[in-house]
């Protein structure tokens, strides 16, 4: 009976050191920080599908395109480049609560939310499906560079 119980116990074990580590997983929020911004975001943008539904924070810059219906916010720091500000890394985001507010153009952000993919005109794009977005007081840096 002893013997039973403790293959039982074993098998227990394996099953919960294997397993339950990747149950959550998906759970994690995925943090970008400034050292690795650009390589981070890239990295959703090449392998979307590892991302897709995952919890994303980043801080950054938010931007406003309202020449556009519905108006575009992302939020980005600018990137490497040979003349200056020549590249953006950071996404799309948005709120699907028709009376949450954005903050103003240039705000410094921290944004909180959900990766999803949508079509516009028949193209695919990702961006945040926002949980939270907050104005921080301290600016982080603008460019970054890897």
């Amino acid at each position: 009976m002893m013997r039973y119980l403790r293959k039982i116990f074993v098998f227990a074990f394996f099953v919960g050191f294997f397993l339950a580590p990747s149950a959550f997983a998906d759970d994690e929020i995925i943090d970008i920080k400034e050292k690795m911004f650009v390589t981070q975001t890239n990295d959703v943008y090449v392998n979307p599908d590892e991302y897709m539904g995952r919890t994303i924070r980043l801080e950054g810059i938010l931007g406003v395109i309202d020449d556009v219906d519905p108006i575009c916010y992302f939020v980005y720091r600018f990137g490497p480049g040979c003349c200056g500000y020549d590249s953006n890394a950071g996404f799309e985001v948005v709120w699907h609560n028709e009376n949450a507010t954005y903050p103003s153009d240039n705000d410094w952000v921290e944004a909180t939310g959900v990766l999803e993919s949508y079509e516009d005109e028949g193209e695919p794009f990702i961006r945040l499906s926002l949980k939270s977005l907050i104005v921080k007081a301290e600016r982080g840096k603008e460019r970054v560079e890897q």
